[in-house]
């Protein structure tokens, strides 16, 4: 496979599968303004999502629908943060954090990258994200500094996403090869010390597991996925070319 298209492939993944667990919390949310809320964050993941898929299958010859309902698990490449189940509110607004942060560093350097369809993804994500950011800070502040009820599913949901953090930043030959890619380990400075500056702001402790799960960008995934892929790709596959 083209190295321009795996790595948009990658970005896209992550989006995509970020997108379909957030649209979860439609209608699930604590309170209808957060319904809206996150309804428009799972929008803004899943236009990212679209656009990288569309110029994924520019370079390959296959459509964006082709890419997103037409491949199995394994030919998935986002990191398994992004697919484990949502949980409570507290381990939806940790995985937020965790992967917000991580996408916003990501856009902001791609951004000035010398393939213009990339940078033009980036310079628009750049913005949206920096807004997840902040929505996922201000509920793990307020969970986090709440009641003691609050403070412990906020802490048991930073916890339990903690060891899936690290596959964000693994960097392989295939971001070494490619000049306009983001090699990933080079964030990690800056997504640690902002993570941690809001966990530390909220009250919570600082996530203390050292063991870290690795294989999505290898098309290793968590028995999660399967169930995901099925919900989310039933309609294309029973009605495959359906246009309405």
């Amino acid at each position: 496979m083209n190295d321009l298209v795996a790595y948009a492939l990658r970005l896209g993944d992550d989006a995509l599968i970020a997108a379909q667990r957030t649209a979860e919390w439609i209608a699930a949310a604590p309170q209808l303004e957060e319904d809206v809320a996150l309804g428009n964050i799972g929008l803004d993941q899943l236009g990212q999502a679209r656009s990288l898929l569309q110029y994924a299958g520019s370079l390959s010859g296959r459509t964006e629908d082709a890419l997103a309902y037409f491949r199995d698990e394994r030919e998935f490449v986002n990191v398994q943060l992004c697919e484990l189940p949502n949980g409570d509110f507290g381990h939806a607004m940790a995985r937020l954090l965790y992967f917000a942060t991580y996408q916003h560093l990501l856009y902001d350097e791609l951004r000035t990258c010398a393939d213009e369809t990339l940078a033009g993804v980036a310079g628009k994500a750049v913005k949206e994200v920096a807004y997840h950011v902040d929505h996922a800070t201000q509920w793990v502040l307020r969970l986090g500094d709440g009641t003691d009820e609050s403070h412990a599913r906020m802490q048991a949901g930073l916890d339990a996403l903690w060891p899936y953090t690290a596959e964000l930043f693994e960097s392989d030959e295939l971001v070494q090869r490619l000049s306009v890619a983001v090699d990933p380990s080079s964030l990690r400075g800056a997504w640690t010390d902002r993570v941690l500056d809001v966990i530390d702001q909220s009250t919570c402790g600082r996530p203390s597991s050292t063991y870290q799960h690795t294989g999505g960008r290898s098309g290793r995934h968590t028995e999660h996925m399967g169930y995901l892929l099925a919900e989310l790709q039933h309609v294309a596959r029973s009605h495959p070319g359906a246009t309405w």
